[in-house]
């Protein structure tokens, strides 16, 4: 999907968003029919890759993909079988998008290992892509890392070969290191919802820069996909995603991971009180300290007018894929930027 903006055509991916393992079949095949370019998945409070299964099953052409399941939930084997078959399903259509979560989830909510995280990720992929290299070849399956070790795999476990190749791989992170070993290990990189334009310029793309210097590559081919907050609509539609937004910001706000963000737009002292009042309850508080100035810094808030060329600002020259946070583009908002394209 492209659009124009001040006389020049950008191609930025728009995708939606699957529900519930119920809907996903319905989710998928609408989002195709209005034009979307691909539908994902996240992982929250269900499994992410089972919706994929069916929406697979419904589409033709669309992408399908998880922004993100989290790696350090699996291991890099399980997660390799699971890409595999789904892209053999999809027919060459999935995008594995990965995320590492915090320590404390990984720890306590999966009970799994917790190293250094992006040493991890860096394994991680490089595990999987060690196992499909090895069932597509035939070589022996030899990965020895700190994190990881692959060293088995008998004939009557290589799954059957397929002709789509291997999943494309998306790494999310916020911070430099995990977005250099995106830029070095991925074919494209996931940005946190909670970021901002000037962020992304300044600190995500010289990370992966550097990150595709290493394997002696460029940013040419390689995925930026970017989750931005939206409220547009009628007026009413916009003062009730405002007040969503803020809630949201807000929350992301108060974890002291995120703070170089704000630090870099001079709200670093905001983060801090955020913190505090997380830690002591005062959740239904927090909203009052996301003023108008950081609201409009992290999301695209207007009229549908307005959005498109809002929209093509924010990804010039940094990002090609984005969805919308909290919801669906509105069908009158969608219908513009495929106009544009005619």
């Amino acid at each position: 999907m492209s659009w124009l903006a001040d006389g020049l055509r950008l191609r930025v991916l728009i995708d939606s968003g699957l529900g519930s393992l119920e809907s996903a079949a319905t989710d998928a095949r609408d989002a195709e029919r209005d034009g979307y370019d691909g539908a994902f998945t996240g992982e929250v409070n269900s499994d992410p890759f089972l919706p994929l299964t069916l929406a697979a099953a419904s589409t033709e052409h669309i992408d399908l993909g998880t922004s993100i399941a989290v790696a350090f939930a699996r291991s890099p084997m399980a997660l390799a079988y699971t890409a595999y078959d789904l892209h053999r399903f999809s027919r060459g259509r999935l995008v594995l998008g990965l995320g590492s979560q915090i320590k404390p989830h990984i720890t306590r909510r999966f009970s799994m290992p917790w190293g250094r995280p992006a040493a991890q990720m860096r394994e991680f992929v490089l595990a999987m892509h060690a196992a499909w290299s090895s069932w597509s070849t035939g070589e022996p399956l030899d990965f020895q890392g700190e994190h990881y070790r692959l060293t088995l795999m008998p004939p009557m476990f290589v799954p059957a070969p397929h002709e789509y190749g291997t999943p494309r791989v998306l790494v999310a992170g916020v911070g430099d290191e995990m977005t250099k070993v995106a830029g070095e290990v991925a074919d494209g990189f996931l940005c946190h919802g909670f970021t901002t334009q000037r962020w992304i310029r300044e600190r995500t793309i010289p990370a992966l820069v550097e990150g595709r210097r290493r394997v002696g590559q460029s940013l040419e081919g390689f995925t930026v996909k970017a989750a931005i907050f939206l409220a547009t609509g009628t007026d009413e539609q916009i003062s009730v995603g405002i007040r969503r937004i803020r809630s949201q910001l807000a929350f992301y706000a108060s974890t002291p991971a995120y703070k170089p963000i704000l630090d870099l737009h001079g709200w670093g002292d905001v983060g801090s009180e955020l913190t505090m009042m997380s830690k002591a309850g005062r959740w239904s508080e927090m909203d009052r300290l996301i003023d108008d100035e950081m609201l409009e810094t992290f999301a695209l808030v207007g009229p549908i007018r307005e959005i498109p060329e809002r929209l093509a600002e924010r990804c010039s020259g940094t990002v090609d894929r984005v969805s919308f946070i909290g919801g669906e583009a509105p069908p009158e908002l969608l219908a513009t930027l495929l106009s544009s394209q005619r």
